[in-house]
């Protein structure tokens, strides 16, 4: 008896619909055979079913059993496929009772082999499938219920065990449907943090240039020596940041539903993330990929903030990999039969010392480098990387009067606010071009037409670029950055004094900063 089960295949943060067709009939002697370019993971799903059935108090037929996963062109990896392999088997040898059900729904677990049912990996792209392609539902494992669940008008059925969904199918219920208020429960939950910037004492220069940052979308790099504050400042920089809307919330859940990093019973990532590798993180981890290819460190940080602490120590193949996916805002990742694409749309805080004892330029302390060191210890950084980090930002110690002061600092829903204000006035300028949000993403041809300086900014900036030895490099983005100052004071134009304040914020540029 020939029967069709539905699944899904993740592809990226997409999924497809895949068809396990389940013919059992032949001599009683158990022979299987499982077709449609499956891998060995989906192949040992026999074992896993069989002892699944018997500890189910359920029947594994002594048949020819033959399993084709359609379209037999594409690639079906991992163990989630076990669940509807094994419902297919029990409705082919007659073991369902209402086998007719199976066509309203996308069924995908594990199987242990107690018959007890596993999480799986992408649930949110396959339920956003499933509603697309008009299924009734979906049947899941319970601990990806409520992430699959913040999909509407879908049925979401979470099991804990083969035997629950055996029953389920025949009617018999037992499992009540998975119903999240999607939007309530995003609304309590997407400005908890346990991060504020009134944690910081003084360095109020630096909380200025990361408000900045924010409301253009600006990359930054924090240099200063050992206890400074910069890891400290750099964790509470999402804290100022506008909260994730509802759509960049679910663009993000689907990243970490298919990277299986979604904490258990978890339905939506509520707010922005903040990823920091350690400098050992390899291209592959950093970007994505690997032989099944997965989202990387970048793709996680989309929406968000990307942290690399102590810049210089991470491999220069590692940050050369990035300048790309930082323009392009995703990164793809080819193989020779496929192409899977991410989205990799993240905010840049680096921090660095400004050499390797770290006390380069310190008020108090002596640096004990060799002459040349603190060049070439930059020089690990490169030109086209620096190019795309528009703040360079000297974060000097905190004086013992700033650390003791019994002052409160200003919170960061104050700081965020501003910021939200700012980027408001982004979003409409920028209203009707795609993929353009903040002034950080501005092309150079768009720079000139909606950044105009008038003849005293241009004299000013003339004299600084000649007088700090700025790179040419440089000019764009103070440019960028200055226009974000002047959204920052509510003001249509660009003033010298919002020039002057960009013009501090390129210390890496100056030809002669390491001198």
């Amino acid at each position: 008896m020939l029967v069709k089960t539905f699944g899904s295949a993740v592809y990226g943060v997409d999924a497809a619909t895949i068809t396990i067709e389940v013919n059992v009939g032949g001599d009683g002697k158990l022979n299987y055979v499982v077709v449609g370019l499956p891998d060995n993971a989906v192949r040992e799903g026999i074992s896993r079913i069989e002892l699944a059935l018997k500890h189910s108090r359920l029947r594994m037929p002594r048949a020819r059993i033959v399993l084709n996963l359609s379209p037999a062109d594409i690639r079906k990896e991992g163990t989630a496929y076990d669940l509807p392999m094994a419902i297919g088997i029990l409705a082919s040898s007659a073991q369902l009772i209402r086998p007719e059900v199976l066509k309203d729904y996308i069924i995908m677990g594990e199987l242990s082999l107690d018959g007890g049912i596993l999480p799986i990996k992408g649930a949110l792209p396959i339920a956003i499938q499933a509603r697309k392609e008009k299924f009734k539902g979906i049947i899941l494992p319970k601990q990806n219920a409520r992430e699959a669940a913040i999909v509407n008008n879908l049925e979401v059925i979470g099991a804990e065990n083969l035997r629950e969904v055996v029953d389920f199918l025949d009617g018999k219920g037992g499992i009540e449907p998975t119903i999240v208020n999607t939007r309530d429960e995003f609304e309590n939950n997407s400005l908890k943090s346990d991060f504020d910037f009134s944690d910081v004492k003084g360095q109020d220069n630096i909380k200025r240039s990361l408000e900045i940052a924010a409301a253009g979308g600006h990359n930054v790099i924090l240099i200063g020596p050992p206890g400074a504050g910069k890891t400290m400042l750099a964790k509470r920089f999402p804290t100022i940041l506008p909260p994730l809307g509802l759509n960049e919330a679910l663009e993000t859940t689907k990243i970490y539903s298919v990277a299986g990093k979604l904490s258990k019973n978890a339905s939506l990532v509520y707010q922005r993330p903040f990823r920091s590798p350690h400098h050992t993180v390899s291209d592959v981890a950093l970007v994505g990929g690997g032989s099944n290819p997965h989202p990387g460190e970048i793709s996680l940080a989309h929406n968000g903030v990307l942290f690399l602490d102590e810049l210089p120590e991470f491999k220069r193949t590692v940050l050369e990999v990035m300048r790309q996916p930082m323009e392009e805002r995703m990164v793809t990742i080819s193989r020779s039969k496929f192409s899977v694409t991410y989205p990799a749309s993240f905010m840049l805080v680096a921090s660095m010392n400004p050499c390797p004892c770290g006390y380069f330029n310190h008020p108090d302390k002596e640096c004990v480098c060799a002459p040349g060191v603190v060049q070439k210890y930059l020089n690990k950084i490169s030109g086209p990387l620096l190019d795309r980090i528009d703040l360079h930002v000297e974060v000097t110690p905190v004086a013992f009067n700033e650390l003791s002061s019994e002052r409160k600092s200003e919170k960061s829903e104050v700081i965020r606010e501003r910021v939200i204000r700012a980027r408001e006035i982004q979003e409409k300028r920028f209203s009707g071009k795609d993929n353009l949000h903040c002034n950080a993403q501005m092309e150079p041809q768009l720079v000139q037409e909606i950044c105009i300086i008038t003849d005293a900014g241009k004299n000013m900036l003339n004299r600084a670029m000649q007088k700090l030895n700025l790179s040419a490099r440089a000019y764009d983005r103070i440019i960028k950055v200055s226009r974000t100052i002047a959204d920052l004071a509510g003001s249509e134009d660009i003033k010298t004094e919002h020039l002057a304040e960009a013009i501090q914020f390129r210390s890496l540029d100056r030809e002669d900063w390491a001198v």
